[in-house]
């Protein structure tokens, strides 16, 4: 287990690139299993998530060229199918939630798949209905094998069908988006997830010859193909890193600008940062933070304290509310953090409150913070990540504290992150990496 060591009370400055979007990434790479054509991706991000995909994707014999370090090529033109039912497939399969997307497109294109339970971030329930129940629908029949904790499926073919999704689940969107593409007939996802990484998807599908409308709503309407093409594509720019270089500057009393951001794509999330009070101004497409003294958290306009909590596409997305958690304790004033998805995601803030942090765990969803306006610095202290976002909330408050820290398990970190430590440290940080 690898850990880093983070000497504290720096202040950060220069210019940082976002790497591409890890979500994105791992949509658009199981996406390739759906033509025998050459499918070239640029801008992927160099994280473990994404090595392990790549890995797994191997292993069925899809050809992997590596053009560059953010660049590659894949033919699945020969799939080997047998490698499923391989322990090596087991586990790797099960190292990376991502993997459960590789479903829609084994089923659409060659009517069988069989998929372990997938790993990922311990972070509460995460149900996986919305991949099967969407499929099912397609004409996808689901067997659950208990003892090797494992779900098959197969079909003569996939067949459109009508569908109301019971969540807007992005990666349950993206499955059921790529098994409608190559299906017979029409499908209609209504509650489709709308994120910019399922706005990605589809446009890469359409450039492939899928027949796609309603892009960039919930309402996805899919008109089935024979074949599709391959094509070139370029994932956005992380916007949950965006986000998380945001909070640092601020965090940390930083000056930092972030190249190519991607502004247009972001959302609601340079307003949530608005909230705790945080300072930045867009230029072009980079985010300038000056360095903050202090940053005052908003209230509601009645004068009661600030809620932020999460929720589908056009909403705040739960990756980021780690971040603006761990930052709101150095900010003047209160604001209730409301993760509405996951019970478990919270649980990281008993590291912070070791370090000095005034924070109320009201329950496995609500977190109030009573922001401290710098009287008192985080004190530094030992804490294991437990998930890539808790993670790097932990790394900014540690980067904050009057001292060193450190932290364990940065696999999850690394997970979602790409080189976080050296293009951290190429801005001023202090952090060294124990292996």
């Amino acid at each position: 287990m690898a850990s880093f060591v983070i000497e504290g009370g720096h202040a950060l400055k220069g210019e940082i690139t976002p790497q591409g979007a890890k979500n994105e990434a791992l949509q658009i790479i199981c996406a390739v299993l759906l033509t025998d054509q050459e499918v070239t991706i640029d801008n992927i991000p160099a994280i473990r998530d994404v090595h392990k995909l790549i890995e797994l994707l191997s292993g069925m014999n899809v050809k992997v060229t590596q053009n560059s370090p953010s660049s590659y090529t894949f033919k699945a033109d020969n799939v080997n199918l047998d490698y499923l039912q391989s322990e090596e497939f087991s586990k790797q399969s099960q190292s990376i939630r991502g993997s459960i997307m590789i479903a829609g497109p084994l089923l659409a294109r060659f009517g069988e798949v069989f998929i372990p339970r997938p790993g990922g971030d311990k972070i509460g329930r995460r149900r996986l209905d919305t991949h099967f129940v969407g499929l099912n629908k397609l004409g996808a029949d689901f067997q659950y094998d208990t003892k090797k904790s494992a779900f098959t499926a197969k079909t003569k073919r996939l067949k459109g069908a009508s569908m109301l999704l019971e969540e807007a689940s992005v990666t349950g969107t993206a499955n059921v988006l790529m098994g409608a593409v190559l299906a017979e007939g029409k499908t209609t996802i209504y509650n489709a997830a709308c994120e910019p990484y399922l706005q990605q998807l589809s446009k890469m599908l359409v450039n492939m010859g899928a027949k796609i409308t309603g892009i960039a709503s919930n309402l996805l309407t899919i008109e089935g193909v024979q074949k599709l093409n391959g094509c070139k594509h370029s994932c956005l720019p992380d916007m949950i890193e965006v986000g998380s270089f945001i909070g640092m500057a601020a965090m940390t009393q930083s000056e930092i600008t972030i190249k190519n951001a991607g502004i247009q794509h972001l959302g609601i999330i340079p307003r949530a940062f608005e909230k705790l009070g945080i300072a930045f101004r867009f230029e072009n497409d980079d985010i300038h933070i000056p360095a903050q003294s202090r940053y005052e958290i908003e209230k509601f306009i009645d004068g009661s304290i600030m809620t932020i909590d999460d929720s589908p596409w056009p909403g705040l997305t739960p990756d980021l509310l780690s971040i603006i958690l761990v930052v709101a304790t150095q900010a003047n004033g209160s604001v209730v953090i409301h993760q509405k998805m996951f019970e478990s995601r919270l649980f990281f803030v008993d590291k912070l409150i070791d370090m000095g942090a005034q924070i109320i765990l009201c329950d496995p969803h609500r977190a109030t913070v009573i922001g401290t306006n710098r009287a008192h610095k985080l004190r530094p202290t030992v804490m294991t990540s437990p998930d890539i976002r808790a993670g790097v909330a932990l790394l900014i408050a540690a980067l904050s504290a009057d001292g060193t820290s450190q932290i364990h398990n940065i696999e999850q970190i690394d997970r979602g992150y790409q080189n976080i430590d050296g293009r951290l440290n190429a801005l001023g940080a202090k952090i060294t990496r124990l292996n």
